[in-house]
């Protein structure tokens, strides 16, 4: 699918006509988004490159010489994107060809970033006048969202947090997965907000001096930087919780393992009377005995009630 986007007095506006030939459409257009393209619609593009579009592989390469990079077709970033799916966040790359008169973007995945910046823009929130502003703004609405969901996952990360250390009937294993899922996440998002850190000082090395884009820029960065100090400090929480609920689960097996210890050495004396009277012996004078039933049931019973008295008394129970 391509997305067409001219700026019209500081506004981003999608243009959704049926009766503009799709090749006026994009040449007019000062943001190109590509979602998913196919062959035609790639070919469709390629004809504001002197070289052919990236393909999926070369996009997802991690070194920095093939993610930014600038050739005649313009200026290159390629960069991580938090995505949603099933509970679960993942990484999408896309791909920015920054070019004098328009902005290419390359995507596989339907974001929320790049929603939202829709849905902001055709209600007047977004503004840009030309196609250097709107790469800026596209990455300023990646930073919000990644913010957002730091909030979210640190509001998570308290619920487990009161689940681990104050819940008396706390399901461990839960708490473990939880606390597994938000550390998936929030590495995550740090790999999104280092990235985004490296794409915008590639960028700012590539703005025009004099640039308004260049102060929003320097704003971004600020606060991928603070960020990251709260992703930071997530991943201590996380290490602590896990630790501690590890440590819990480790507690309440040593009182089980203690739990059968102790009844153990209870029943090893009683066991041991049981079984000298178990013997088949001629000559046991005890078995002629008158009480030597009863004498032996008590025999055992205190030699089972001396060694919890003992335990006791030295507060192992």
């Amino acid at each position: 699918m391509l997305r067409s986007f001219a700026i019209d007095h500081g506004r981003i506006v999608e243009d959704r006509s049926r009766d503009t030939p799709v090749a006026e459409r994009l040449a007019h257009a000062h943001w190109i988004d590509a979602l998913e393209a196919d062959e035609a619609e790639r070919a469709q593009l390629t004809r504001f490159l002197t070289d052919e579009l990236p393909e999926d592989e070369d996009v997802e390469e991690i070194e920095a010489s093939a993610r930014y990079f600038v050739d005649p077709d313009g200026i290159h970033v390629h960069s991580l994107f938090l995505s949603q799916s099933e509970g679960r966040h993942d990484t999408e790359t896309v791909a920015f060809i920054l070019q004098p008169e328009r902005l290419i973007t390359l995507r596989d995945d339907d974001l929320a970033d790049f929603r939202l910046l829709r849905m902001r823009a055709r209600t007047g929130q977004v503004e840009a006048d030309s196609p250097e502003s709107l790469l800026v703004t596209i990455f300023d609405q990646k930073v919000e969202n990644l913010a957002d969901t730091v909030e979210d996952i640190h509001l998570d990360l308290e619920k487990v947090s009161h689940t681990v250390l104050e819940d008396e009937d706390a399901d461990y294993e839960a708490a473990i997965d939880a606390l597994a899922k938000l550390e998936d996440s929030s590495g995550k998002i740090r790999l999104c907000l280092m990235d985004t850190q490296r794409s915008i000082s590639f960028v700012l090395r590539h703005l025009p001096a004099r640039a308004p884009e260049r102060e929003t820029a320097r704003e971004i960065l600020s606060d991928v930087e603070t960020l990251m100090s709260h992703i930071a400090f997530l991943f201590d929480k996380i290490n602590f919780l896990m630790d501690s609920t590890v440590s819990f689960i480790n507690i309440e097996q040593n009182q089980i393992i203690k739990i059968f210890s102790i009844a153990a050495v209870v029943f090893l004396p009683p066991t041991l009377v049981a079984s000298i009277y178990g013997m088949n012996f001629t000559h046991m004078p005890e078995l002629a005995w008158q009480y030597g039933y009863p004498l032996a049931i008590g025999l055992m019973i205190a030699a089972g009630i001396a060694p919890y008295l003992y335990f006791k008394h030295k507060n192992w129970l």
